[in-house]
């Protein structure tokens, strides 16, 4: 069976494996590598197959259910195959996020290309890499397990209206608090 083959094939198992809203059980299967699939999911969060963009966001959202990451590389898993991906930075992308008022302060929620819906708290932390050379900020969170997220510009800028300054290990640091806990979107000069 070629890569292409195996697309159909694999939309087949996965819609037969992803009943419900509750994510497949991923990190319980290791099936064999079955080489790898002609898809990339782009820095800006599109999903491409041989080239060309995937239109129906329903089996982008399908397929991002099954993803997995080992080490450095990605994947896409059924309970039968393993086919090897490419990703150029996060496999998700947060679109919008809000902010949720209560008794125990604000927590903010994010959600991403694919709806996934992520609270601002310890176990899916916040953190701005710079790239060394263009000093711009790319901010990511933690999805699920080692699969992340790049916080789109728009969304980040929203995160910067809500900061507050506070002081970390004796540097100013610029951040935001969602379920009591600061997150620091960058470090200030004096």
């Amino acid at each position: 069976m070629s890569i292409s083959d195996g697309f159909s094939t694999l939309v087949a198992q996965l819609q037969k494996s992803t009943s419900g809203k509750s994510l497949p059980p991923v990190d319980n299967w290791d099936p064999d590598y079955c080489g790898e699939m002609d898809l990339v999911i782009k820095r800006d969060g599109s999903w491409h197959y041989q080239g060309s963009p995937i239109g129906r966001q329903r089996l982008v959202k399908l397929f991002s259910t099954v993803l997995k990451k080992e080490g450095e590389q990605y994947f896409l898993v059924t309970p039968v195959e393993k086919l090897g991906i490419k990703v150029e930075d996060a496999p998700f992308l947060v679109v919008r996020m809000k902010t949720i008022d209560t008794e125990q302060g604000v927590l903010i929620e994010f959600e991403d290309n694919c709806d996934n819906k992520i609270l601002l708290i310890k176990g899916n932390p916040l953190w701005v890499e710079v790239d060394p050379i263009s000093g711009e900020p790319s901010p990511y969170i933690n999805i699920r397990k080692n699969l992340n997220a790049l916080i789109h510009r728009n969304v980040f800028y929203e995160l910067v209206e809500l900061a507050k300054e506070q002081v970390l290990n004796g540097r100013k640091h610029l951040g935001v608090i969602s379920a009591g806990e600061f997150f620091s979107l960058g470090t200030l000069n004096d």
